[in-house]
């Protein structure tokens, strides 16, 4: 494979776009904000099974971020994104400055309800709207016909979803299993801020959501007994730990046919998320 093409701006990027489609071929589009792990590899390789052309775009995207958080830290290593690239079915990366997505004047917002209630937003009230606003302008930017991603981020992903379709954006977006470290970790680029014995303590979450999956117990007994398992592993606070219907997030009910644990939780500044069915 040739040498990946880095694009910076979007008059590049839809004239790239528009070369493929004039010869019929599909556009996939694998939105991440770099620091690239096994998992984001594996969405391109799921997205080639749908896709004829790969976009990698590479964007930390400051909308996202309250001022407390960890925008000015958050890890950017381009060169080492596009080594991890080498080989891979991807055929061009966009990593665009700020200012090609919020250029100067830029006053544009999206308010998400729905799936983006609750959870994530009970600690981070700006951050769907920030990435349901990041992710509008790039798959408007790249006129891509499919996006993935991964369900680590599961309430975002409902959210994505539910973005496009209420704006009636031509995409399909798909969903990627979790891709886990040997003890079981979800693998994340904030991992990388652990130190030896963080680490340690990280790896037995995914060991007490799949307690949480399978609890027998009243919701709420449930979700009280994964924050004693949390606190008591060695985190240092607990966001939620719950299960919801899979389909809304909203609070499980009789008739609720799909089920979700879902999982967010700190060591220090460190916060660490995780999921799965239940």
């Amino acid at each position: 494979m040739s040498e990946i093409k880095i694009l910076r701006s979007v008059s590049d990027l839809r004239a790239q776009v528009a070369a493929w489609k004039a010869h019929g071929l599909r556009v996939g589009l694998v939105p991440t904000m770099g620091a690239l792990h096994g998992g984001h590899l594996s969405l391109v390789d799921q997205i080639s099974q749908k896709a004829d052309r790969i976009i990698v775009s590479i964007f930390v995207n400051p909308t996202q971020f309250a001022a407390h958080e960890d925008l000015d830290t958050y890890p950017r290593q381009e060169a080492d994104d596009l080594q991890a690239l080498a080989g891979r079915a991807a055929d061009c990366v966009y990593a665009p400055p700020a200012s090609e997505i919020y250029p100067e004047g830029f006053a544009t917002a999206i308010h998400m309800q729905g799936p983006a209630l609750g959870l994530e937003t009970d600690d981070r009230p700006h951050f769907f709207g920030g990435v349901a606003l990041v992710v509008a302008k790039l798959f408007t930017q790249s006129q891509a016909d499919v996006a993935i991603f991964g369900e680590k981020d599961y309430q975002q992903l409902l959210v994505i979803r539910r973005m496009a379709r209420d704006l009636d954006l031509p995409i399909e977006i798909l969903g990627a299993p979790i891709i886990r470290e040997a003890d079981g970790l979800a693998m994340s680029s904030r991992n990388a801020y652990l130190n030896a014995e963080q680490r340690q303590i990280a790896g037995k979450l995914n060991g007490i959501l799949a307690n949480l999956a399978a609890s027998d117990l009243p919701v709420e007994q449930a979700e009280k007994a994964a924050c004693e398992q949390l606190l008591a592993a060695g985190f240092t606070q607990v966001d939620y730990a719950a299960l919801r219907d899979g389909d809304s997030l909203q609070t499980l009910g009789a008739d609720s046919q799909n089920r979700r644990a879902l999982i967010a939780a700190r060591l220090d500044n460190i916060r660490l998320i995780d999921n799965m069915p239940a």
